[in-house]
């Protein structure tokens, strides 16, 4: 081989280098056109994470509106009695909702739409007949839920009326209305609705509107109220339920004569903070306490209505009040428990002996007896759990108030302290400059 020539040995070596850079260029290249597919599918895959976890999100704050008082939180184990069941298939509330037997395609596909967001439970019996069906008639077409507890089994004569069939009929003979709402107003049951009226049979609503009602009661922040009384009704046990001609609503009275005075000072009920058991309408959250307060034994409630703005959610003096622009009549008819001939040898004092002979039993004696009885039961049971309860501190006593007001003042002092030490500093650190 001549001297000045490439070997073949060295040009079999730069045919490889070359070949190797090639190879290593079109890798590059290719790469290169790889990358922006890869970013766009990140991109489209981060947009459909977003999506779904925005969806997923909006779903669980209206599933929290519609239900706030979830019993099975997922931070919380599962009860032990709940462990057969997956998770995802738990429904722990429920609703009075009247659903079909059936529906088309076309309903399913839609799902169901609560419209009915609020709930009239009313004890009736068959001697209030008409006077519960001009009520109903107010209540349906503002989209109220009508849950009816016939307390004298009268249920079957109520069908002739046109909505009968659009209400809820529960049976049970002689039972109060406590006795139901602590049965079937369970909050589970009942908290997809805004507010719960419990109201009496006997009550006339002529000059009352639903609709008009609850604008006020939200518009002023009330989340347990009730509508004035007519000054001509028949029964009126409280002033502060009377309604004044001259305000839209009102949460104290004033009075200045007997031996319950109420002035501006006053903070316990009657005098404010106070609804009458006959027409109480409740908020959600206040409904979801007040079932708490019924005594399970305790049928005729006697006692609550004084108790009732502990469960105002916050204070009772705001939280609590009578609405004047829309009023009852309260008719004071009371047919639960009514007069019924006896053979039976009864308690003295609670029979009678009418025109033709027959023996009756008084029930309104033995009623109000029994109530009074509760009455006491309730107020002992109250100041047991208190003294018992080590850690509750009553919102709405003397020495709470107390204590609350300094520590407002403390804190007053505090910020007026931080703010005048950061003046101080400030000249300092001008004066410095």
């Amino acid at each position: 081989m001549e001297h000045g020539l490439p070997s073949m040995k060295s040009i079999k070596s730069l045919k490889s280098f070359v070949k190797r850079r090639n190879n290593t260029q079109d890798v590059g290249k290719s790469g290169w056109k790889v990358k922006p597919f890869l970013a766009l599918i990140c991109t489209a895959l981060l947009i459909f994470w977003y999506k779904t976890t925005n969806i997923q999100f909006e779903e669980t704050e209206l599933e929290e509106a519609d239900y706030p008082f979830d019993m099975a939180k997922e931070s919380e184990p599962v009860d032990d009695k709940l462990k057969g069941l997956p998770r995802g298939i738990l429904q722990p509330r429920s609703d009075l909702e009247l659903k079909p037997l059936w529906s088309s395609n076309s309903l399913r596909s839609k799902g169901v739409e609560m419209t009915n967001r609020n709930l009239l439970a009313v004890p009736v019996g068959i001697k209030q007949k008409s006077n519960v069906d001009a009520m109903v008639k107010k209540f349906l077409p503002a989209n109220f839920t009508v849950v009816l507890f016939h307390y004298d089994g009268n249920m079957d004569k109520w069908w002739d009326l046109e909505w009968s069939s659009k209400a809820i009929h529960i049976v049970a003979q002689n039972q109060t209305k406590w006795w139901f709402a602590k049965r079937f107003l369970h909050p589970d049951v009942v908290s997809i609705y805004d507010y719960i009226f419990l109201w009496d049979e006997d009550l006339g609503v002529v000059n009352f509107t639903p609709d008009r009602y609850l604008k006020i009661v939200k518009s002023e922040g009330l989340e347990i109220s009730q509508p004035a009384l007519d000054r001509n009704s028949t029964e009126i046990h409280h002033k502060i339920t009377l309604r004044s001609k001259t305000k839209k609503f009102h949460r104290r009275v004033y009075i200045n004569r007997g031996t319950k005075k109420c002035s501006n000072t006053s903070e316990d009920p009657p005098c404010t903070g106070f609804v009458e058991g006959m027409a109480p309408v409740f908020s959600r959250a206040a409904w979801f306490c007040t079932w708490n307060l019924i005594q399970n034994d305790l049928v005729h409630g006697w006692g609550m209505d004084m108790k009732l703005g502990y469960c105002a959610q916050g204070d009772r003096k705001m939280k609590v009040g009578i609405v004047d622009r829309e009023y009852i009549f309260h008719q004071g008819i009371q047919t639960l428990g009514e007069s019924v001939h006896t053979d039976k040898k009864t308690a003295a004092g609670d029979t009678r002996t009418n025109r033709q002979g027959h023996t009756t039993f008084d029930s309104r004696t033995s009623i109000r007896r029994q109530s009074t009885w509760e009455l006491q039961r309730f107020e002992e049971r109250w100041k047991k759990a208190v003294e018992e309860d080590k850690n509750w501190i009553d919102p709405f006593s003397s020495s709470s108030k107390t204590k609350q007001k300094s520590n407002s003042v403390s804190n007053r002092r505090l910020r007026r302290g931080n703010s005048n030490t950061h003046r101080v500093k400030h000249k300092r650190s001008q004066g410095t400059a």
